[in-house]
Order: structure tokens, then sequence, then C-alpha cells
């Protein structure tokens, strides 16, 4: 018999101070016109529930922000690395923010998503999520501005 090496999965922790640096980095790294380390200091310092995807040697992978609120959740931000993408990332950390979701008694998650990401929404709508309006020229883009695909999953209470 002989032994085969798993490569164990990242693992999920709180986001933290000393985070924001890497975290911008991938933010930098997968967008255009990214966030900066200042919001990501005001998400932390909000309360949001801000959470990293790290491998076990360290590399954080991705993140994720949720804000709750009036039996509400909202997606603020969702990234993973360009170089880890396509691995599943991406729906483990979406996963974890529903789950996050119902744990504060959200009925429903929203977020918003660039019709030109066409990856993204298809990750969103095989969760579960519905596209439910738009909100127009709402992000940055190289000519002016990019309206939002607004989506929205509806939660099922715990039994």
């Amino acid at each position: 018999m002989s032994a085969v090496a798993v490569n164990p999965l990242p693992r999920w922790r709180p986001m933290m101070r000393s985070d924001i640096a890497a975290v911008a980095g991938i933010e930098a790294a997968a967008y255009e016109f990214p966030w900066s380390q200042q919001i990501f200091r005001d998400c932390l310092e909000a309360g949001h529930k801000c959470w990293v995807l790290q491998e076990p040697d360290g590399e954080l992978v991705g993140y994720g922000i949720l804000s709750t609120g009036a039996n509400e959740a909202h997606v603020l931000n969702l990234c993973v690395a360009p170089s880890q993408q396509r691995r599943g990332h991406g729906t483990r950390m979406l996963r974890h923010l529903v789950e996050l979701a119902r744990m504060h008694r959200a009925r429903r998650v929203f977020l918003e998503v660039r019709p030109s990401n066409a990856r993204a929404q298809t990750m969103y709508e095989r969760a579960g999520f519905n596209e439910i309006g738009r909100r127009p020229n709402y992000y940055p883009a190289r000519r002016g501005r990019e309206d939002a695909i607004v989506m929205a999953m509806e939660l099922l209470p715990y039994e």
C-alpha cells in the first residue's frame, strides 16, 4: 500500500489589520479599479464580516466581506487571487459568506456584479442568486462608468 500526499485545502479565518496589505495586493491584481487599503480598514472598523482564505503556507488565496443587519446581508467584496482562480475557491468563499449571513439571521443576501464579469455572474447564478435590478453608472470603467447588476438570494431559515 502506498501513501498518497493530499494537499490540504486553504482555511478560512477572520481578516486582521495585518492582512490588509496582502488583501489590497490581491484586489489590485484582480481589478482595474481596486479598493484602497483604507476601504479594507474601514470595513474592519465598521464590524463587517471580513474573512480571508489562507493556504497552509500562509499565502492568502482570497477574501470576502459581508455586511449584515435588519435581517439582510450584502456581499460587499469577494475576490480570488488571479493565480488561484478557476479552482473552486470563489464558490467556497461565496458559500462561506452565505452561511455567515444565515448565522446572522439574514433572510436575503444581496450583491452587485459588473455586466462585463460573466464568470462571476455564472458563479452567483449557480449558487442561487437571481438578478433583481440594475444600478446605473455604479462602477468606474475605462470609458466612464459601468452599470451594476443587482442580485439576491432568498435564505431559508434553519429548522
